[in-house]
């Protein structure tokens, strides 16, 4: 692809490596401080990679060479906005929270997926975002055949089936909260702004995901395999929100 050719192969594998990025599907119960250092440099190499690989995309000729290029930007982000939320964690939770940096105060779970979101290089208001209903900030992103409603659904066979899902960056919506789910060789992992206990930004496997677990309602979108989401990305326009 032309991922290895635009980053060169030898770097990006040193320069992942460095960073972690590998770690992204790794199982991971420990929940460090916040890392702004490394927030702020991930928000600036995705903007490089973002920025090389619509270059690359403006030059394309044909279909095949632009889902060529959408691929990558897909990979791209599937490495780096969970090593983003990462950054997150640890940082406290408030309802009202509205936190633009990790660590800089409290944040809500919706204002969690809009700044990452809108950090990662995705052009939409996180306010405005973050103030919607969990179906509404899917929405904004995800198109309906992407989406998938569960209802009361046992949740045991819930994580099973999503677990068979394709792998990717999902954001789920519930009863009154929403998340991103990582869905890798390794299972799912949960990372939101959690309520419970005023626990703040957690990362937690399908047994440790109680929200996930108690809600009655669960919409998933999977956000990094909608390909409208992927030149949303590229295009850099305004994404207007749902209402």
């Amino acid at each position: 692809t032309l991922l290895f050719s635009l980053l060169g192969g030898g770097w990006w594998m040193w320069r992942a490596d460095q960073w972690g990025m590998f770690r992204i599907f790794h199982s991971r119960e420990d929940q460090p401080e916040p890392d702004l250092e490394r927030y702020e440099f991930l928000i600036a190499e995705l903007a490089g990679w973002r920025a090389e690989l619509v270059g690359q995309y403006l030059k394309a000729r044909t279909n095949e060479e632009k889902e060529e290029i959408e691929e990558d930007a897909r990979v791209i982000l599937e490495l780096m906005m969970p090593e983003m939320m990462r950054c997150w964690l640890g940082t406290g939770y408030d309802f009202n929270g509205v936190a633009e940096k990790p660590g800089k105060g409290k944040i809500a779970c919706g204002y969690f997926v809009s700044t990452v979101i809108h950090d990662a290089g995705f052009k939409v208001n996180r306010y405005k975002l973050a103030q919607q209903p969990s179906q509404n900030i899917l929405r904004t992103f995800v198109g309906s055949e992407y989406c998938q409603l569960k209802v009361d659904q046992d949740y045991q066979k819930y994580v099973n089936v999503l677990e068979s899902r394709a792998h990717g960056i999902y954001l789920v919506g519930l009863d009154t909260h929403v998340g991103f789910i990582m869905n890798g060789r390794d299972g799912m992992r949960f990372l939101h702004s959690s309520g419970i206990e005023q626990a703040g930004v957690v990362e937690e496997s399908r047994d440790g995901a109680l929200a996930l677990k108690w809600s009655r309602w669960r919409m998933l979108g999977h956000f990094t395999g909608d390909p409208a989401v992927i030149r949303m990305w590229l295009s850099g326009e305004a994404i207007p929100v749902r209402e």
